[in-house]
């Protein structure tokens, strides 16, 4: 099955590495697209069905996948819900040379980027494809954002983690230490190395991350 953050192919990707994935049961279009990819640089992997990319790790770069939506099988819009249910979220390109309004709706509904009618020009291809994969090196960013805000929350020792939530609830050093039986000195130390540990650089900052991890005034819980 593929999954979210594995390798494409053997070896290590290159970090400035764009992949487009294709599925379509067309030989001829697949190997269109590839030679139009490959022309402003991208790192372009052919499937004939989506069996066939399910067999594969998904790519660990950005990325973003070209789908026709009749396929052997299964159709473009079913997998693409099928891709969803397994946590893969590359962005997805619809074309066809069958689409109708319903057709396009349910697509754009479920998270595609794009959905183009064959023929189609080269360039609105390439717009989207760009489009999708700027979309995805977001995504990315984000993810590996969050995922470093998350361990340095759990770096936190417990007491450290408790001041944290009264301090970006608003309470001064004083009445935290009221309210858990510590001096006020006491706080002030943990306080400060909560703030070093999280990489805070001001009292908004370390508000905007408890904010992001979903952290909340202690006195609620």
């Amino acid at each position: 099955m593929i999954r979210q953050g594995g390798k494409s192919s053997g070896g290590s990707e290159p970090a400035d590495k764009r992949v487009v994935v294709v599925v379509d049961d067309d030989a001829g279009i697949r190997e269109s697209l590839g030679s139009l990819f490959r022309s402003v640089d991208l790192h372009v992997e052919l499937f004939g069905s989506p069996a066939d990319l399910l067999a594969r790790p998904a790519p660990d770069v950005p990325s973003c996948i070209v789908l026709d939506v009749r396929l052997p099988g299964i159709s473009g819009l079913d997998f693409q819900q099928q891709l969803a249910a397994a946590g893969v979220h590359l962005p997805v390109i619809f074309m066809t040379g069958h689409g109708d309004i319903p057709m396009s709706v349910r697509a754009m509904k479920a998270g595609a980027v794009d959905f183009l009618a064959k023929p189609f020009r080269d360039q609105d291809m390439l717009d989207a494809v760009m489009s999708a994969i700027e979309r995805d090196a977001l995504r990315r960013r984000d993810l590996a954002a969050e995922t470093d805000l998350k361990a340095r929350y759990a770096a936190l020792t417990a007491r450290e983690r408790e001041v944290m939530g009264y301090v970006t609830a608003g309470l001064m050093n004083k009445q935290i230490a009221g309210e858990i039986g510590l001096s006020e000195i006491t706080v002030k130390i943990h306080r400060g190395s909560a703030m070093r540990k999280m990489n805070a650089k001001s009292l908004a900052e370390l508000v905007r991350m408890a904010q992001a991890l979903g952290v909340t005034d202690p006195r609620s819980s």
